[in-house]
């Protein structure tokens, strides 16, 4: 079962054809405030927004890795997913924009909503 959605789950996100600003320091300090457990990290000069979820067991990390799956198709925003034994790592970030934007912060919303 979903956990219930909180501010930045209910927006909606916007199609991103590049041209756009990256969010800005105080837009993400403002979002990630909403967002436990997720950390802001860069990666080849790329910040991004990262958080591990833990599982029982490996069925359960997939069936997690799934419902994510199908929440990024649904918004047309793809984050990089590794499944692991009893160990989900989701990492958003907007390739086109080489880092974070409103989306991201959606998306891990959205993310939280999807852990059993």
């Amino acid at each position: 079962m979903s956990a219930p959605m909180g501010p930045l789950a209910g927006l909606v996100c916007t199609p991103c054809r590049g041209g756009e600003p990256q969010a800005s320091p105080e837009e993400i300090t403002g979002w990630a405030a909403q967002l436990p457990g997720w950390s802001v990290v860069e990666r080849a000069g790329v910040r991004r927004l990262e958080k591990s979820f833990s599982f029982k067991d490996f069925a359960l990390a997939l069936a997690f890795t799934n419902r994510v799956a199908a929440q990024a198709e649904k918004a047309g925003h793809h984050p990089a997913l590794l499944t692991e034994w009893g160990r989900v790592t989701v990492t958003w970030w907007t390739h086109k924009l080489k880092g974070l934007h409103r989306n991201d912060f959606i998306m891990a919303a959205r993310t939280d909503a999807q852990e059993a």
